[in-house]
């Protein structure tokens, strides 16, 4: 697939005088001209967003390959919509055991009590996804690569599976940013961002959006925040739209850090696996190559650490790599992942001997952040001989 490079700049204001990026308007109230134009004219009211929100949209639908784009003020309020909005009480919505935590919780407590059953299916598993479809199911739901354990769902064949069933499926594309990959363009339904992440890029605000080309689905989106109240604010829009200019570069550099990383990290002898689809290792390697022209800087390692003693020890040592959630910005994080595991089987780390990691590698040299993780490993291994 070729690389998304293509961002649009500011189309709003003057031919004689036109800014970079479009002016933050920080507005409750518009003033309209007439009676007619009242209840006529959108936006009629700030809630709605304004000149920042609307360029914004365009440069994500651009991004995307999407015709419609729905702004929300975070990630996981994205995923919420795209799920709520295509689904009532009755139905039945199927998620993929990978995905982000807060997205399954969502759909398994905060729906359940709407009245939509979810039931999980694994993302490796075309049959099982097949035996859960039934006239109940309205949505599914897919992440590329899953949160946390990176595995790849054979999006096209998943795809076809629910377009024969009448099924809406929505994917998660954050970790691509619409730059590596564009599920849109191979017949997923809706799209989701949080920009929090990549496109806002400097860990510093937060916002969401919902992408379609079908225009039923987008005014079933659009109704549903606009019965909810949901919106973003005018600074975090300009912080995100800023963001898109430097998207491709800066998503360039987490790219080629992180294969760097990955690769050393495969023949290091504290580590006992790396789980990165841009490596041939990878069990979902040739899916990744069809469907994705590029990975970001988000991958996880296991790490030979058999207490927690000693990955507290790894963890102390580091100095480069910060302990914190979320991810995407110039900084380079890296957490411990087997507390927020819950998967169908047995719990996802028992089959490899090790401590789940996830590193997501930031904007700094790429020697020095791999010097920062030998300094880690130097530490676990004078703990675990202590």
């Amino acid at each position: 697939m070729k690389r998304n490079t293509r961002l649009i700049h500011n189309r709003a204001g003057s031919p004689g005088r036109r800014t970079v990026n479009p002016p933050v308007e920080r507005a409750s109230t518009v003033i309209l001209p007439d009676r007619e134009a009242l209840y006529s004219r959108k936006p009629g009211y700030g809630r709605m967003g304004l000149s920042v929100q609307r360029e914004l949209e365009a440069a994500l639908c651009d991004l995307e390959g999407a015709k419609y784009a729905t702004l929300t003020p975070s990630g996981l309020s994205a995923c919420a919509v795209a799920v709520a909005s295509l689904v009532k009480a009755g139905d039945k919505v199927l998620i993929s055991d990978s995905v982000y935590g807060p997205t399954r919780r969502f759909c398994e407590r905060r729906l359940k009590r709407m009245g939509v059953d979810c039931v999980r299916f694994d993302p490796r598993n075309i049959t099982d996804i097949e035996d859960r479809l039934d006239e109940t199911v309205k949505a599914l739901f897919l992440e590329a690569p899953g949160s946390l354990t990176f595995e790849i769902s054979d999006t096209p064949a998943i795809v076809d599976l629910a377009q024969n069933q009448g099924v809406r499926t929505i994917m998660d594309n954050t970790w691509s940013a619409g730059i590596f990959h564009q599920p849109l363009n191979i017949g997923v339904d809706v799209s989701v961002q949080a920009l929090t992440k990549y496109v806002v890029g400097h860990a510093d605000a937060f916002g969401g959006a919902v992408m379609s080309n079908d225009p039923d689905v987008a005014r079933e989106i659009g109704e549903l925040t606009d019965d909810w109240g949901i919106s973003i604010g005018p600074e975090e829009a300009y912080s995100a739209l800023r963001g898109t200019r430097t998207l491709f570069t800066r998503l360039t550099q987490h790219e080629a850090s992180a294969i760097s990383l990955a690769q050393w990290l495969e023949d290091h002898a504290a580590v006992n696996a790396v789980i990165h689809p841009a490596l041939s290792s990878h069990p979902d390697h040739a899916l990744w190559r069809r469907d994705f022209s590029g990975s970001s800087g988000l991958f996880a390692f296991i790490l030979d650490a058999p207490e927690e003693e000693h990955v507290d020890a790894f963890i102390d040592a580091l100095e480069l790599f910060k302990l914190g959630f979320s991810w995407g910005g110039f900084e380079s994080l890296l957490i411990p992942c087997d507390e927020q595991l819950t998967r169908l089987s047995s719990d996802w780390t028992k089959q490899k001997q090790g401590r789940l990691i996830r590193l997501h590698a930031g904007l700094e040299n790429v020697e020095d952040l791999r010097a920062d993780l030998e300094q880690g490993f130097d530490a676990l291994n004078r703990k675990k001989n202590s």
